[in-house]
């Protein structure tokens, strides 16, 4: 089974990275773009039932793939065959 990550900035955190480009986009011809927030992306490719490797796995997402104090994650079960 493959399981996607999504890490992202709170709402509430400033972004500088995520500025920076935005500004750049904007720059370079996207006058349009608002905000651009920049997190991490991880595929997770593991066996077993879902049942029991998601709730581990969304406790990896806490203590080790994401800084609970200033990031959200989010964990979802990726479709075979999709991108």
């Amino acid at each position: 089974m493959k399981m996607r990550v999504i890490v992202t900035p709170k709402a509430t955190v400033l972004d500088p990275q995520g500025a920076a480009v935005r500004e750049a986009m904007q720059h370079l011809g996207m006058p349009e773009v608002r905000e651009v927030r920049i997190g991490k992306y991880l595929e997770i490719e593991v066996e077993g039932d879902a049942a029991e490797v998601e709730p581990r796995l969304h406790q990896l997402c806490r203590d080790l793939l994401s800084n609970p104090v200033i990031e959200d994650y989010q964990l979802q079960r990726s479709e075979e065959g999709a991108e």
